[in-house]
């Protein structure tokens, strides 16, 4: 979780914001302008949350957003189809076992009573806990 909560650094958020329509091949490709960070974990950041600007606009719009391995953010659902998928159902309980970003626990979240999200990697699961603070939805 450090190293989530270095990304967290003022510093590290301003260089991600200032940075969003950078090509990331190119910021690889210089020296690491950030003392004590990961930097390839820093453009990591940046080039998951470009993918997210039109597939997870709440996200991209929400101070403080964690992002996850490109990959993540790529086999994740997008809002309008989560959206969608939690329009047809709803009830007490849901339990998602392959919780993923959590993009679709999210809308579940306003169906139901209450949604499990259940995630192996540990790292994401950290993720999608410490977005869903940031986003204000309990699940």
């Amino acid at each position: 979780m450090e190293s989530l909560n270095n990304l967290l650094k003022t510093e590290i958020q301003e260089f991600i914001n200032s940075h969003i329509t950078s090509d990331c091949n190119a910021l690889a490709l210089q020296k690491n302008p950030i003392e004590n960070i990961d930097y390839i974990e820093v453009i990591n950041q940046i080039a998951s949350k470009q993918k997210a600007k039109n597939k997870l606009p709440t996200w991209f719009s929400t101070q403080n957003i964690i992002y996850p391995s490109k990959i993540s953010i790529e086999q994740t659902s997008s809002e309008i189809a989560a959206k969608y998928k939690a329009s047809i159902i709803s009830g007490q309980s849901l339990i998602d076992l392959s919780g993923g970003f959590g993009i679709d626990d999210y809308y579940f979240s306003n169906s139901f009573d209450e949604v499990y999200h259940c995630e192996i990697n540990t790292r994401l699961s950290s993720i999608v806990k410490h977005n869903f603070q940031q986003l204000k939805k309990k699940i």
